[in-house]
């Protein structure tokens, strides 16, 4: 399971840049935790009317509007959300490229940061803004949800315990429609830096850092990647691949299959109630119950926790936004060239 700690009862103020399907996520979170309060929004085109924040749709859910409340300030410049004192922590939900200088900006201004994944849309930015992390008092967290998704934290223990073995292959998928946003005619990452970098950070959490990895994919017109299939090279390890894509033509689903020595566990978003289902070896097949809730609720109340109490996060860290982002533009060369490419 994702780590958990003791909840603090101290108020963390929160202001969320960026309102559109994740912005407006993050805040319905925000709002069901006792030690949150939301205190500020920013957006440059898209604010609250009176306090009401119209719903946006997104591939989990559909969200009808969201009450914020008179008193919660908006503002269109990143700049003057900074300058609010009252501001504790800035939770990024912007596009990709704004994220490398925003989230630099944030922790310069003395604010605990949470940020949309990619980190940023280039490696060397990433680079940059561990280093502003590392030399800063304050905290940062990449959005790697899927750290603490339902059905899916709890392979991190099975994994590293070897509950049932030795783990042998594993397959992970996630397809969706394109986005809107996708069709702006710029290479902005596509589905490889959107939606595959979540496999990928998962892969990383819990077996480590692949020796080399090797993709197939197909480009937009713009020669973003929107569809990858990447195997993720061990010597000596398991057989490990992942599956990402903007093809779909409707609709989103998220699986994955993990085969160890005495059991087979897999989860398909599509089966409701009963996703996750376990195999052990000689024993029939049967449904395991999940967590109530979702990795956005999770890794929120995870962070604004480790806020509260002064505590440094562990279960994603600044490297792990880097490492997530060093991992997919390996995967962006190997579709590029067609060639296995060496981490």
């Amino acid at each position: 399971m994702a780590a958990k700690i003791k909840t603090s009862t101290r108020k963390i103020n929160i202001a969320v840049a960026g309102l559109g399907f994740m912005g407006v996520t993050h805040l319905r979170a925000y709002q069901q935790l006792r030690n949150a309060r939301i205190v500020a929004v920013c957006d440059a085109v898209r604010l609250p009317v009176n306090g009401v924040l119209a719903g946006v749709k997104g591939n989990i859910q559909n969200s009808a509007d969201i009450q914020l409340g008179a008193g919660v300030k908006a503002y269109r410049e990143f700049s003057e959300l900074l300058a609010d004192r009252d501001v504790d922590v800035v939770d990024i939900c912007t596009p990709t490229a704004l994220h490398s200088a925003q989230v630099i900006a944030a922790l310069n201004t003395g604010k605990h940061v949470l940020c949309e994944k990619p980190l940023a849309q280039a490696v060397a930015d990433s680079r940059k803004i561990l280093k502003v992390a590392a030399a800063s008092d304050k905290f940062l967290m990449p959005a790697m949800c899927m750290r603490f998704w339902p059905g899916w934290s709890l392979l991190k223990k099975i994994v590293s315990e070897k509950t049932y073995g030795e783990v042998r292959a594993a397959n992970f998928r996630r397809v969706t429609a394109k986005p809107a946003w996708g069709n702006a005619g710029s290479h902005v990452g596509g589905a490889l830096l959107d939606l595959h970098i979540h496999d990928t950070d998962f892969v990383n959490f819990l077996f480590g850092r692949p020796a080399a990895v090797y993709s197939t994919g197909v480009t937009d017109a713009a020669g973003a990647v929107d569809h990858v299939v990447t195997q993720y090279l061990y010597p000596h390890g398991p057989t490990i691949h992942a599956e990402g894509s903007w093809l779909l033509h409707s609709g989103f689903n998220m699986s994955f299959t993990l085969h160890c020595e005495g059991a087979t566990l897999d989860f398909d978003l599509a089966r409701g109630g009963a996703a996750l289902r376990l195999e052990v070896a000689g024993k029939q097949a049967q449904s395991v119950k999940l967590e109530a809730g979702d990795g956005y609720s999770e890794e929120i109340r995870y962070f604004v926790d480790c806020v509260a109490r002064g505590e440094r996060p562990t279960m994603v860290t600044p490297q792990d936004g880097v490492t997530a982002l060093e991992i997919c533009a390996a995967e962006e060369k190997s579709v590029r060239t067609g060639a296995m490419v060496k981490m």
